[in-house]
């Protein structure tokens, strides 16, 4: 999911994924451990906040994670609270680990 404004960036080389805002950048930091992808922190900026941005990289991460068939851990959160709200994301979770 992206918006007119922004749009999401996978920097594989970083693992993270990134939204470039007009100054400064959100980011998704992520790992990939055993057969599985974690995502580690989310940052999103105060000039970026409210915009929907981080809604943006964790949706963006859950679909970069179904892209490699793995299943995901997740460290963050943000990430976490976003489960809350969208827990048609849970099946993707690695069912042996919990946070």
């Amino acid at each position: 999911m992206e918006s007119e404004e922004y749009k999401v960036f996978n920097n594989t080389k970083l693992q993270q994924l990134e939204v470039q805002g007009s100054e400064e950048k959100a980011t998704l930091s992520y790992r990939f451990y055993k057969n599985n992808i974690a995502f580690m922190h989310t940052t999103v900026p105060a000039s970026m906040n409210g915009q929907g941005v981080g809604t943006m990289l964790a949706r963006a991460a859950f679909d970069y994670a179904k892209s490699l068939h793995k299943p995901v851990m997740v460290y963050c959160p943000f990430v976490a609270s976003f489960l809350q709200k969208h827990p048609e994301f849970r099946s993707q979770l690695d069912k042996t680990y919990h946070a």
